[in-house]
C-alpha cells in the first residue's frame, strides 16, 4: 500500500514539474567513463562525472527530472499575524540567522525540498527530504562563492541529491557532502534549526516572517503525496545499504548527531520517556530536550486531528546547535557505526 502510495506520488510530482532536460551524446574521447556518467550526460549535465567520491551507480532515478521537484529561489513571506493556512500544530522548520528568525511550512517544503534564501545578510539553503525526513539547512557560501541549489531528480540511499547551478556538481543532503564534479569532497556548513509547531513559532516569534504559498508554482499546499510512508515499520520505496540493521525500526525517528567521525543517535521512543538525554559527541557535551507540539509532517491525518508526535532540541551550554530528526533507515545506511543510546 506504502509503495503504491510513492509510486502514485511520484507521478504526481513528475506532473508537478518541468519536462526532463535532453543533450547530445558523449564525445569519444569521455567513452572512458562509466556507463552512468555517459547516461547522465546524455540527460544534458555538464556535471565533470570523472571528479566523484562514491559509484555513480549508488545514484538512481527518483521519478521526476532535473528540478521536476522545484526549488524555490525567489521565496515571498508574510508576518506572523496574517498566516491563516497553518494548523496550530503543523510543523515548520525554524531557522534564527543573527537573531531574525523565519519559519519555513513543511507543507510547502514537501513540494519543493529546497529554497534558495538570504536571510540577516546570510545565504541559507533550507532543504527538506520528504524520503527520510530530514530537515536540514545549510550556508550556501563554499571558497568564498555563493551558490543556488537545485534537484537533480536522483537519490543516493533514498536521501535527496542536490546539485549547485554554478558548476553542476551534485550534493548529498544528508551531511551537505560534494560527491560528484567540482565540489566533489567538499561540505556545505550546517546552520542550527528545528522542527517546531506553528502555534509554538507564532507565539514565540510574533514578529517573524513564514514562508508564503505565492511560491510561482501551483502546488496543492496543504496536502500530502506521501501519505502513510512514515508507518515507522515499513521499509523505505528504495533500497538501501543496511536496511536489514534491526536495532530499531525502519522508520523510527531518531535525533541523530554527528560530530567528525564520532556519531549518536537516540530513537524519539526513549527521548520522549526520558524527556532529557545527555550525550558526549565528539568531545562535545550535549543536552537533548524532548518538546510536546508538532504533528509528524508526513502524515496529513495527523495534522488534521492535531496528533502530535513531538519535537528534539539540542544545546550546547543552552546554545542550539545542529542536528537532525531522520528515519532509522537513513542513518544505518549512511552511518552504520552510529551509536544508539536508549
Amino acid at each position: 500500500m506504502v509503495r503504491a502510495t510513492i509510486a502514485a506520488a511520484a507521478v504526481v510530482l513528475i506532473a508537478a514539474g518541468c519536462a526532463r532536460p535532453t543533450g547530445s551524446a558523449p564525445d569519444a574521447a569521455e567513452s572512458d567513463l562509466p556507463r552512468e556518467a555517459l547516461d547522465f550526460q546524455v540527460e544534458g549535465w555538464k556535471t565533470d562525472f570523472a571528479k566523484r567520491t562514491v559509484p555513480l551507480s549508488e545514484f538512481r532515478s527518483g521519478g521526476p527530472p532535473r528540478d521536476g521537484i522545484p526549488p524555490i529561489d525567489s521565496p515571498r513571506f508574510v508576518p506572523v499575524a496574517e498566516v491563516d493556512y497553518l494548523r496550530a500544530q503543523e510543523p515548520v522548520i525554524e531557522l534564527i540567522v543573527h537573531g531574525q528568525a523565519r519559519a519555513y511550512p513543511i507543507q510547502i517544503l514537501i513540494w519543493h525540498e529546497i529554497v534558495n534564501d538570504t536571510v540577516a545578510g546570510a545565504s541559507v539553503a533550507v532543504t527538506f527530504c520528504p524520503l527520510c525526513n530530514t530537515a536540514l539547512v545549510f550556508d550556501r557560501r563554499v571558497d568564498e562563492r555563493v551558490l543556488d541549489f537545485g534537484t537533480t531528480g536522483k537519490l543516493r540511499h533514498s536521501d535527496l541529491v542536490m546539485y549547485d547551478r554554478r558548476t553542476e556538481s551534485w550534493w548529498q543532503q544528508f551531511g551537505g557532502v560534494g560527491l560528484v564534479g567540482d565540489y566533489a569532497g567538499a561540505r556545505l556548513e550546517r546552520i542550527p534549526s528545528r522542527i517546531v509547531a506553528w502555534r509554538d513559532f507564532a507565539t514565540q516569534h510574533p514578529n517573524a516572517l513564514v514562508l508564503s504559498r505565492e511560491t510561482g508554482f501551483e502546488r496543492p499546499y496543504g496536502s500530502n503525496p506521501y501519505q502513510g510512508y512514515d508507518d515507522v515499520d515499513s521499509p523505505p520505496f528504495f533500497a538501501v545499504p543496511n536496511e536489514d540493521d534491526k536495532r530499531l525500526a525502519p522508520k523510527e525517528r531518531v535525533v541523530f548527531i554527528a560530530r567528525g567521525d564520532d556519531s549518536v543517535a537516540v530513537p524519539y521512543s526513549t527521548l520522549e520517556r526520558k524527556r532529557v538525554v545527555r550525550v558526549a559527541v565528539g568531545g562535545e557535551r550535549l543536552v537533548i530536550r524532548f518538546r510536546r507540539g508538532p504533528v509528524s509532517p508526513l502524515d496529513e491525518a495527523a495534522v488534521a486531528e492535531g496528533r502530535e508526535v513531538g519535537a528534539a532540541e539540542v544545546l550546547r551550554d543552552g546554545r542550539l546547535v545542529e542536528f537532525d530528526e531522520p528515519f532509522w533507515f537513513v542513518v544505518a545506511a549512511f552511518r552504520p557505526d552510529v551509536r544508539v543510546i536508549r
